[in-house]
């Protein structure tokens, strides 16, 4: 049987793959395990994000927490990084976050945060799973006042917004700012926040009905928000993901700007203002090329990481660093909370257009962004870490890392929430390497299907 847990918490087709019993039994195995060492009642703090299944989900999760005896404290509809945010705020024992993130609305997850707010690791991830399996065996279940019970609470995305505008306090006054909420769990907290640091702020996509969750918009889906701020004559765009743990941005002639120049222009204002520790930035494997020439050029250090914000974080917290992210805008600021948070970025970014008094375009100039090709090939979900046990596709694969050496990059991997290979080639003709992409890929499909 395939691992239950992948990069992200455990996903799937809600009602399908992921079903309430799945739910009911990751919050009976998830609640004994984090609490397990404490002598206290444990308290687990669950969050949701805006998707129909939501509901059906955490409810069913906290069932199962109760059933072990923790209780429960249902914060609603909250961003990702809200929830990791109040765990640790409120020294609970653990965090739960019931979203697929920017995946349509017929998918949903369920991931765990421990008592700090961190993502649980690997190991910890592997003890609830095997403790599922074994049908919760040893686990003794409470009667009477011993079963847990869930508290609901409707204040906690204002603390989350209070939180953001502390940690930056930037005034945005004169500042004209699109914001796509992508129907998710952005569509309060994020308009919210900038309004009440003086921006004029032009909302899109932030009234969902459960069912329009990343619907041909957020961060996925860019052209209308960049549209948008080209007709409005904005300063600015910001697009959030479903659960607002990622953010993209557009500048005024509506040209994207992704995770890898965020970084670049946050982290070079962070080392001006001191606050860029040891002027080193994580990154992924799979960020562009010309992020990490910039950074040569700039003379910043960045350690590079394996896809996956959860591996950003652990070397983050391995070296103390500051500043760490993904290409796709999961953007990391340890010192302010403690997982990708689209909200502290949007403010990160926008403290720098304001206190340089740089617009958008220019700022974004620090790097250049090579050209980037990235095809996926449909495999069988149990296949996808083996593809290189294929003769025909290892040969390919190697051959175009000889053609590219030197000039560009061939990366291959297999994603973390979905059953694809994800074949990434960089180099300087676009067209070139968008070819030599779908060409190994469909090979990969062909064979592994």
């Amino acid at each position: 049987m395939a691992r239950l847990f992948g990069t992200d918490g455990v996903r799937g087709v809600a009602n399908e793959e992921l079903t309430p019993m799945l739910a009911m039994q990751l919050g009976q195995a998830g609640a004994y395990v984090l609490s397990k060492e404490n002598a206290h009642k444990p308290t687990i703090m669950v969050g949701c994000d805006t998707r129909i299944s939501g509901d059906m989900l955490a409810n069913a999760l906290m069932a199962g927490a109760c059933s072990v005896g923790a209780n429960c404290v249902f914060v609603g509809v909250i961003p990702t990084p809200a929830v990791a945010y109040l765990t640790k705020k409120y020294k609970v024992d653990a965090g739960v976050v019931i979203s697929a993130s920017h995946n349509p609305v017929e998918f949903n997850g369920i991931k765990f945060f421990d008592g700090n707010g961190f993502k649980l690791p690997d190991a910890l991830e592997d003890e609830i799973e095997a403790l599922l399996k074994d049908n919760m065996q040893g686990v003794k279940f409470p009667i009477g006042p011993g079963v847990g019970k869930i508290k609901y609470r409707t204040d906690a995305r204002e603390e989350y917004v209070n939180h953001a505008i502390q940690s930056v306090n930037v005034d945005l006054s004169g500042l004209k700012i699109v914001v796509d909420c992508a129907e998710g769990a952005s569509f309060y907290t994020s308009v919210e926040a900038l309004k009440e640091l003086g921006g004029n702020v032009v909302a899109i996509h932030n009234n969902p009905d459960g069912t329009n969750i990343n619907a041909n918009c957020g961060s996925t889906h860019m052209e209308e928000l960049q549209a948008r701020v080209v007709y409005e004559k904005a300063n600015v765009g910001l697009a959030f993901d479903g659960d607002a743990d990622r953010m993209l941005a557009v500048d005024e002639f509506g040209n994207m700007v992704d995770g890898d120049q965020i970084m670049a222009i946050v982290g070079n204002y962070m080392r001006s203002q001191g606050k860029l520790k040891n002027d080193t930035i994580v990154a992924t494997v799979m960020s562009n090329l010309g992020f990490f020439l910039m950074a040569e050029k700039e003379k910043l250090t960045i350690e590079r990481t394996k896809v996956g914000d959860r591996y950003v974080l652990e070397r983050m917290k391995e070296i103390d660093a500051s500043l760490g992210g993904e290409q796709s805008g999961h953007v990391i600021f340890l010192d302010e909370n403690t997982t990708g948070d689209g909200l502290l970025s949007a403010l990160h970014l926008l403290q720098v257009m304001v206190e340089t008094g740089k617009p958008l375009s220019e700022l974004a100039q620090i790097m250049q962004v090579l050209p980037q090709a990235l095809v996926n090939a449909k495999v069988a979900n149990h296949k996808k870490d083996k593809y290189m046990e294929f003769p025909e596709i290892a040969e390919a694969i190697q051959k175009l890392e000889t053609k590219y050496a030197g000039a560009g990059r061939v990366l291959i991997r297999p994603s973390g929430t979905e059953p694809l290979v994800r074949v990434m080639i960089e180099g300087k003709d676009a067209d070139v390497i968008k070819e030599d992409a779908k060409v190994l890929a469909k090979l990969i499909q062909d064979i592994m299907f």
